[in-house]
């Protein structure tokens, strides 16, 4: 019998592909996307993603949201008071582990794991340690559609803001850019991929600067701007 799982997602590539690589193992049967939005934007920490289309995501991966509502600003102590909460309603509820989508960061791994070494739920990392320029082209091969929703401009240029994760994208990615944006260059907006049922159809909003960061908006493709 396969393990009931959770997967922490952040709408991003990685979280995606790691959906992708625990259904492909057959090991463990993901049944949730865990996600953090800020309450007062209802948008996902960092990625600047909507809720509408993290529902759209969803739904085109055939699971239900588990939302964690986190203030803005938020301390650290809020953070880990909500994740608290999530990872009890986890165990409750009779899940065995959470999986991420981390790659390489040995701090942010350290991290996730002391948070979860108080409850009984196992911390899981399907692309721990990949090389992300090939794992970066497996995914652009494989058909995964996506793009860059988030840009730190102190690491790349703001004009990658907005453009598609793709082979014409790693070639222009300057030298020092991790392939995946590990670092937090960059985070992305997935639309397609093997992960999910059919595409996530949104089109491109506005381009803003905020908190020293460049976010692409990206609606749902029939809504009309607010």
């Amino acid at each position: 019998m396969r393990s009931r799982i959770w997967l922490a997602w952040s709408s991003g590539k990685d979280s995606a592909w790691a959906l992708h690589r625990l259904r492909q193992s057959g090991e463990y049967e993901v049944v949730g996307l865990l996600v953090t939005l800020s309450r007062p934007f209802r948008r996902v920490s960092m990625h600047g993603v909507r809720e509408e289309v993290l529902e759209l995501q969803a739904a085109a991966a055939g699971l239900p949201l588990i939302k964690v509502w986190l203030p803005y600003p938020c301390p650290n102590e809020a953070y880990e008071a909500a994740m608290r909460e999530a990872l009890e309603q986890a165990e409750a509820s009779g899940i065995t582990g959470v999986a991420f989508g981390d790659l390489f960061l040995q701090d942010v791994r350290q991290y996730r794991e002391e948070q979860m070494r108080r409850t009984r739920l196992r911390p899981l990392f399907p692309l721990w340690q990949e090389g992300t320029a090939g794992l970066a082209r497996e995914m652009v091969r494989t058909g995964l559609r996506a793009y860059v929703v988030c840009v730190n401009p102190a690491r790349m240029d703001r004009r990658f803001a907005g453009a598609c994760f793709d082979e014409a994208l790693l070639a222009q990615l300057p030298d020092g850019v991790d392939p995946c944006g590990e670092r937090g260059e960059f985070h992305t907006l997935v639309v397609d991929g093997p992960m999910f049922r059919h595409p996530v159809n949104v089109r491109r909003g506005e381009t803003v600067e905020r908190d020293g960061f460049v976010f692409t908006d990206f609606l749902p493709a029939e809504r009309m701007e607010a």
